[in-house]
C-alpha cells in the first residue's frame, strides 16, 4: 500500500520557519517528480513547490525566495524549508507524487496521483 505522510506543520509567528517532511512508504519515487501543494480555507489547491528525480526545482511565485524543497532519495523523502512565513501561508500542505515516471516539473494538481494526509500550517501576526 503506497503511502505519503507529511509531518512538520504547526502554529508560526510571521517571519519564522516551519521544515515540513514526507515520507514515503510502499514503493519508492525516486524517478516521479514529487510537489508540494497547499490549500488555504475557501481556496483551492494550489502548487507551491516541486522537484524533479535529478533535483531540478521549480516554485509558485508567492514563495520564491523563502521555501525551499529538497528531497533524500535514499530515505524516500521529501523536505519543504518554509522561511519568512506570512499569515498567507497559512494552509494545509499536502506533498504529491507526480503519476509519469520521470516527468518534469509540472504544477498542476491532476498530474499527481498520490497524496498525502496534510499538515496543517498556522502563521499567526
Amino acid at each position: 500500500q503506497v503511502q505519503l505522510v507529511e509531518s512538520g506543520g504547526g502554529l508560526v509567528q510571521a517571519g519564522g520557519s516551519l521544515r515540513l517532511s514526507c515520507v514515503a512508504s510502499g514503493r519508492t519515487f525516486v524517478t516521479h517528480t514529487m510537489g508540494w501543494f497547499r490549500q488555504a480555507p475557501g481556496k483551492e489547491r494550489e502548487f507551491a513547490a516541486v522537484i524533479n528525480w535529478s533535483g531540478d526545482t521549480k516554485y509558485a511565485d508567492s514563495v520564491k525566495g523563502r521555501f525551499t524543497i529538497s528531497r533524500d532519495n535514499a530515505k524516500n523523502t521529501i523536505y519543504l524549508q518554509m522561511n519568512s512565513l506570512k499569515r498567507e501561508d497559512t494552509a494545509v500542505y499536502y506533498c504529491a507524487a507526480d503519476r509519469t515516471i520521470g516527468a518534469n516539473l509540472r504544477v498542476g494538481p491532476v498530474e499527481y496521483e498520490y497524496w498525502g494526509q496534510g499538515t496543517q500550517v498556522s502563521v499567526s501576526s
